[in-house]
């Protein structure tokens, strides 16, 4: 009766050993937030935009400018009503590092970066409120895989004032306290 339970045990084993192999790693759970360096924007001035990407631990996403042709850089594009001027993104310093899907290092990004840039609102700006678009593209991966390209894309709004009016700094954790 021993001989027949083993023989059975094995033959399932052999049979299903998918069941015992681990399963791959879910696709991270990457948020995407935008926050203006002030509550609201003067007529005739610029203000500083910051695009957070929290990545979770045990992963990363390509950096701006990846080593391989195979990565998808990460890229935020910024679309901005007529007369509304977007400067360059400014983009954070990458890491080089090993993974075991690559012979060669990576430039990549991990835990949390700010991508920033200015907005300037010209001085016969019509509105009460200013809404940009935002598009981050990016690509992220784990220490074995890569997982497909995924579109991020946070709408932004601030308040428009007159150019005299006053405004309040906020967000100091982003753009940094003054």
């Amino acid at each position: 009766m021993k001989a027949i339970a083993s023989f059975v045990l094995l033959v399932t084993l052999m049979g299903f050993p998918a069941a015992f192999h681990a399963a791959p790693a879910p696709e991270p759970n990457i948020s995407v937030v935008g926050y203006f360096a002030t509550d609201k924007v003067q007529r005739g001035r610029t203000v500083r935009v910051g695009m957070v990407i929290d990545i979770p631990d045990g992963y990363h996403i390509n950096s701006n400018r990846p080593l391989e042709s195979y990565l998808i850089a990460t890229q935020l594009k910024v679309e901005a009503p007529s007369g509304v001027r977007v400067g360059p993104v400014s983009y954070p310093r990458a890491l080089l590092k090993n993974f075991k899907f690559s012979k060669n290092k990576l430039s990549v990004y991990e835990k949390q970066i700010i991508l920033r840039f200015d907005v300037t609102v010209p001085a016969n700006f019509s509105g009460d409120t200013l809404d940009l678009k935002a598009h981050v593209r990016l690509q992220s991966c784990n220490d074995e895989v890569c997982f497909p390209p995924k579109n991020f894309n946070p709408d932004l709004r601030i308040g428009v004032v007159g150019p005299t009016d006053k405004v309040k700094r906020t967000n100091g954790w982003v753009f940094g306290a003054k």
